[in-house]
């Protein structure tokens, strides 16, 4: 009598380019609207917008997330950004972007760590 082993549960990768691509361009839309209210003069390459010191409130961070809902498959929750906002894109990058794959982990891959 043969046995088999259980099927390998699959897991979904985490699609950390495609959040990234459309997290910075939302990102890079606030900071540009918030950098010409505080008359801040933006670099012109994507890299130094990043790391630019631009103030992006927590409130206006909370609605870009509604972009990434389409690639996460669920809506990400508010508590996924910092209370008080960020001081750069980069620093708001830095701080979301693992605690969306911890919640991604834990819908869709029953709580793996990567």
């Amino acid at each position: 009598m043969a046995t088999t082993a259980p099927p390998i549960p699959k897991t979904k990768a985490f699609p950390k380019a495609d959040i990234l691509k459309i997290l910075v361009a939302e990102l890079t839309d606030v900071a540009e609207n918030e950098a010409g209210l505080h008359g801040i003069k933006l670099p012109s390459d994507p890299a130094g917008i990043a790391k630019a010191p631009v103030p992006l409130d927590s409130l206006t961070v909370v609605d870009t997330l509604c972009s990434i809902e389409p690639v996460l498959g669920f809506p990400p929750r508010e508590s996924i950004v910092r209370t008080g906002g960020y001081d750069s894109i980069k620093e708001a990058l830095d701080h979301m972007l693992p605690r969306i794959e911890r919640v991604w982990n834990k819908k869709w891959n029953k709580g793996a760590k990567k």
